[in-house]
């Protein structure tokens, strides 16, 4: 068996998990602020406006998960949150609709807004944004011959988010720009509608948490799994190579010129374990995870760059710490 590099590993075996020897488990581990400053990593794999992968490395279980909760249920987000309806002949009764405007999400970004004090009756320029909806949808008064689209049949029978408008309170036309508060997407289908149908509708949107409702949440989804790893202990050619390379992920196993099977990337295997399936090639390969490696995925849904997410929730974690040290410095 070949001698593998001292991480801590779960290995994965045909019917279990098993730790590595003199491996107990992380929790029993004595904390050392020295240790982990030396280990401690962040690595950015991938990142554009709206999606990022980056592996935490040497960091233990219990604040990998206090990351990946705090971005989806404390780091705040703006939502429309009351739907004044003025006037709504759709098919769409008003509590689903103002449920779909809720969960639209906006660009408007919550760092520079306050949170609407429970109490308060009416927003101001620093708490709230208004949006106004105003479509009638009508026949067209010259509809081609033959014709049965609907695009030529009728004017604005479909209500995109894209017809959402900002109504500027205050001053906020002088600070802010509509193109960086209204919808994420503007191709967001809202209602359809027919001759006689119309919408006037009053949007208020406000700064919130996901913990009081998901409309709030900056994350689509926000999950990290712990790095794969795979050895192989002998060499594998011909058809066995082709064979140990169906068992794994796409791109997982590679096979050289000479035909020998050969890692050439575990990180996106799925630990399916289904090379155990095959006697022949089921002690060619061990299968483990590193227990201190997390590879976290974040997708934005458009509010702030999801890199700024994951700094807002490494700043939530910190004055969470701070507060919990200044009400035992009290005692």
């Amino acid at each position: 068996m070949p001698q593998l590099e001292e991480k801590p590993r779960i290995f994965l075996e045909e019917y279990r998990l098993k730790n590595a020897a003199n491996d107990y488990g992380m929790a029993d581990e004595k904390w050392n602020f020295k240790k982990f400053v030396k280990n401690f990593r962040i690595v950015i794999v991938r990142l554009d406006n709206f999606e990022m992968e980056f592996d935490l490395i040497g960091l233990q279980p219990a604040f990998a998960n206090a990351f990946r909760r705090l971005m989806l249920s404390e780091v705040p987000s703006m939502a429309i949150e009351k739907v004044i309806v003025r006037n709504n002949t759709s098919i769409i009764q008003d509590e689903v609709l103002a449920h779909r405007l809720g969960l639209i999400p906006l660009k408007a970004d919550p760092r520079l807004f306050e949170y609407r004090p429970e109490d308060a009756t009416e927003g101001t320029e620093y708490d709230t944004l208004e949006f106004s909806v105003k479509v009638k949808c009508t026949a067209v008064k010259s509809q081609p011959k033959d014709s049965y689209k609907t695009e030529d049949l009728y004017e604005n029978h479909s209500v995109y988010s894209s017809q959402i408008k900002w109504q500027p309170i205050g001053n906020q036309a002088s600070v802010h720009k509509e193109a960086d508060l209204g919808p994420v997407h503007g191709d967001i289908l809202i209602s359809k509608m027919r001759p006689g149908h119309e919408l006037d509708l009053q949007l208020i949107a406000v700064k919130g948490i996901g913990k009081d409702h998901a409309k709030f949440s900056p994350v689509a989804t926000a999950s990290y799994r712990l790095l794969p790893e795979i050895t192989l202990t002998r060499e594998v050619v011909g058809g066995q190579a082709a064979l140990l390379q169906s068992c794994f992920s796409p791109g997982v196993i590679g096979i050289d010129s000479e035909g020998r099977a050969y890692v050439k990337d575990a990180r996106y295997d799925t630990c399916s374990r289904n090379v155990y399936r095959y006697d022949d090639i089921k002690d060619a390969a061990i299968m483990s995870r590193i227990r201190d490696h997390f590879i976290f995925n974040v997708e934005s849904v458009g509010a702030m760059a999801p890199n700024v997410i994951f700094v807002e929730a490494v700043k939530i974690l910190r004055d969470k710490c701070k507060t919990l040290l200044d009400e035992l410095n009290s005692f």
